[in-house]
């Protein structure tokens, strides 16, 4: 798994954030629901986000620098074939713990459940 670690690392959080609001408008909610959940998670505010996209900040420092928030740890389940639970790596962990919330979002859960409330 190295290697793909590795690969995500390297990604820029503005390479994937389109694919993430997509995914949830196909589903008929919207980007600014994207933004309330990055923002629940890293503690990011608009105008954080937005200088870590026009920067293209990869996700290791995108993260790095977040302030995640006390109920992550209450993200569970499975994404992407890992038990989120399981993951070892903090990076990775994160990254999957917004991947999980973005797609609960796209499942139509309610808000209040996707942040952990």
């Amino acid at each position: 798994m190295k290697s793909n670690k590795e690969r995500v690392y390297k990604m820029s959080f503005a390479s994937v954030y389109p694919h993430y609001i997509a995914k949830a408008e196909k589903k008929g909610r919207t980007k600014a629901d994207v933004d309330e959940i990055v923002f629940w998670l890293t503690g990011y505010d608009a105008v954080a986000l937005q200088q870590h996209i026009d920067n293209k900040t990869n996700f290791k420092d995108f993260f790095a620098q977040a302030q995640l928030h006390p109920n992550a740890a209450k993200i569970t389940g499975v994404i992407c074939g890992y038990r989120i639970v399981e993951i070892e790596d903090e990076v990775m962990q994160r990254v999957r713990y917004l991947d999980k919330l973005i797609d609960e979002l796209a499942k139509g859960k309610a808000m209040e459940k996707i942040l952990r409330k």
